[in-house]
């Protein structure tokens, strides 16, 4: 008699005599309660932004279906956003991207109407949000992410650690330093922490625990000093002094971006990587990390784009934390400059898309094409 069929016959003798006639099941039931993203042990996710209209939440599946079938490969993550100046929650987004297999992953922005950069805070500052102000819709957007009920990332009032958007914090006291604070505590970070805490628990408090939360600065901040090291006047602005703690984090995200406009400096990726990925995994060892955007744009005279998307794709795999990596696939038309005789420049175009040159896009497909970067999001129980 084979082992497997004495041990059926045994279990089933235990079940009469425990549970009065009770019979053994040969395979365990289904897993039940709430699903959750699992982080891989092997490999990590691969996503994108693809290029969804000026305010970044015009989702189609054809646009998605159609960036896959270019780089040859399905998108664990389809990253959108979402403003708090449309007052909503975006439902259809999330209901096509899980239909389509993907993870979505939100940058929830409180910023209103135009959404113009380097501007101050307007009605959705940090300051009225931590006051309670938008309470009820921060509750409203709670109680939607709750009944969508799958898992998907949010990346609230992401690179704050800049001075473009109205949530950096340059805006609210910069390095003016809270009195009697050791360590040393500063306004700018402090204030986002309490809005960020504040956003957290109320959409918690709802019962949206689906939601994934991921704490996303800039690999460098701006304003910075030179080199590795922090002078005093800018220690307020590390990105560690505006972590908001440990339980209201559930990723750590960095955008990194090669040079996206004519007047940037051209780099190479691995330094864009290190030194931030360093800082950033000391804030909170215990969390995974993702690259919430990476990209870079085309400018042969400065240097290869398809040279900088091989050097990513090998230099990311270096990094054990690192799980996750969204590509920013965009093309968008700069603003003219001024010149000093009063004249104007072109401002030219920023093509960051996979696609920008048969070489770059070569080197994209080669690169996700790696069994390394996983095509669909691991979703337990």
């Amino acid at each position: 008699m084979k082992r497997g069929a004495i041990y059926l016959m045994a279990c089933a003798g235990v079940a009469l005599a425990l549970f009065g006639g009770a019979s053994c099941s040969k395979a365990p039931p289904p897993p039940t309660g709430p699903e959750k993203l699992l982080v891989p042990d092997r490999g990590a996710y691969t996503g994108a932004f693809i290029d969804f209209g000026d305010t970044e939440d015009d989702v189609t599946v054809e646009g998605i279906e159609s960036f896959e079938k270019l780089v040859g490969k399905h998108q664990a993550i389809i990253a959108s956003s979402s403003y708090w100046g449309e007052q909503s929650f975006p439902t259809a987004n999330l209901e096509l991207i899980w239909r389509h297999g993907s993870l979505p992953l939100i940058f929830w922005s409180p910023w209103d109407r135009p959404y113009d950069e380097d501007q101050g805070p307007d009605k959705f500052s940090l300051s009225n949000i931590a006051a309670g102000k938008w309470d009820t819709y921060i509750d409203h957007w709670g109680d939607a992410a709750k009944e969508f009920g799958h898992p998907f990332m949010v990346s609230f009032a992401n690179e704050m650690n800049g001075q473009w958007f109205p949530w950096s914090g340059m805006f609210y006291g910069q390095d003016k330093q809270i009195p009697n604070s050791n360590p040393p505590r500063y306004y700018g970070p402090e204030i986002f922490k309490a809005a960020y805490r504040r956003v957290v628990d109320r959409v918690r408090a709802r019962g949206a625990n689906n939601v994934v939360w991921v704490f996303h600065v800039m690999n460098y901040s701006l304003p910075q000093s030179m080199g590795t090291t922090y002078p005093a006047a800018m220690e307020w602005n590390k990105m560690g002094q505006y972590y908001p703690g440990s339980k209201y984090v559930d990723w750590l995200g960095m955008s990194v971006y090669g040079q996206q406009y004519l007047d940037d400096n051209w780099s190479p990726f691995e330094p864009l990587l290190d030194w931030p990925y360093t800082e950033i995994t000391q804030i909170d060892p215990t969390k995974p990390v993702m690259l919430a955007e990476w990209g870079i744009g085309e400018f042969p005279q400065f240097g290869s784009k398809s040279g900088f998307i091989e050097e990513a794709f090998r230099i990311m795999k270096r990094y054990p934390k690192l799980k996750a990596a969204v590509f920013w696939n965009e093309r968008w038309q700069n603003e003219p400059s001024e010149n000093d005789d009063g004249t104007y420049q072109d401002g030219g175009y920023s093509n960051l898309r996979v696609n920008s040159s048969p070489a770059s896009l070569a080197a994209y497909r080669n690169g996700v094409g790696d069994p390394f970067w996983l095509e669909h999001p691991l979703i337990g129980h």
